[in-house]
């Protein structure tokens, strides 16, 4: 059986990380790191611990849907103690980014700011479209529930990146995530990335290729998180055995980026 530890197993897809690698039959949760107590429970047999290092030791493979703060920590532990990482953590800053690439240049990591097939599919679309149509603008908008913390999200910058990467252009140069007063027309080469919260919803993005007379819109929307949960377990599945590197849900999947 593949031993699991987990880090942020009290968010939302924690905890249903926790319930689908229970009805997984290659797969146990060997122990869960948390920063305070656990405020619900769990089987005997699984370790809580606020100790990374100890999580590390017991563990085959780490799931991370926690805070960048975590994440971090996390990677500054696994350096000591390479292990196959799953890290699905979005929010990075430049710091916690590069703590995450040291750390695949001595273990396998698979880094995605959503687990989901249908989103790394998207992605690949994204970024023929932007490649093809280049006199079409490039507007995103992403759609979260209200206690969502950062943004934009995760993957709408990534989704993003490879819009800009079909562009040829680098992002933080042409991205705009905030319009109000007179500021002008629209430039040709921006790429528009804009978040809405409210409510429940668990994800949605949309990218749009507009032109004069015609536009192109794709969506993705998640219905359940349970999406996540159980691509980072097929991901998690797919990392062990790989050599050091980082990988993405896109290599996971074999889809062509």
């Amino acid at each position: 059986m593949i031993k699991v530890g987990v880090v942020g197993s009290t968010g939302r897809v924690g905890r249903l990380l926790l319930s689908n690698i229970e009805d997984d039959n290659e797969m146990i949760v060997s122990g869960i790191h948390v920063f305070e107590e656990l405020n619900f429970e769990v089987q005997k047999d699984i370790v809580v611990t606020n100790s990374m290092s100890e999580l590390l030791d017991i563990s085959d493979v780490i799931i991370d849907f926690s805070a960048p703060e975590a994440t971090a920590q996390l990677c500054e532990e696994a350096i000591k103690n390479p292990k196959p990482l799953v890290v699905a953590t979005t929010g990075l800053d430049a710091h916690q980014q590069n703590l995450l690439k040291q750390a695949s240049e001595l273990m396998p990591v698979l880094y995605a700011t959503n687990m989901s097939v249908g989103v790394a599919l998207l992605k690949t679309l994204v970024e023929k479209i932007a490649a093809t149509l280049k006199d079409f603008d490039i507007e995103i908008v992403e759609q979260h529930h209200r206690h969502k913390v950062d943004a934009p999200s995760g993957t709408a910058l990534t989704l993003a990146e490879f819009a800009a990467k079909g562009r040829g252009v680098d992002l933080n140069n042409v991205r705009v995530s905030g319009r109000d007063g007179v500021i002008g027309a629209r430039t040709k080469d921006e790429i528009g990335v804009m978040s809405l919260r409210g409510g429940d919803i668990v994800g949605r993005h949309t990218v749009g290729f507009y032109n004069d007379g015609e536009y192109i819109e794709l969506n993705h929307t998640a219905t359940s998180r349970e999406t996540f949960s159980k691509g980072s377990i097929r991901a998690a599945k797919w990392l062990i055995g790989k050599e050091y590197g980082m990988y993405s849900i896109n290599d996971a999947l074999g889809l062509e980026v």
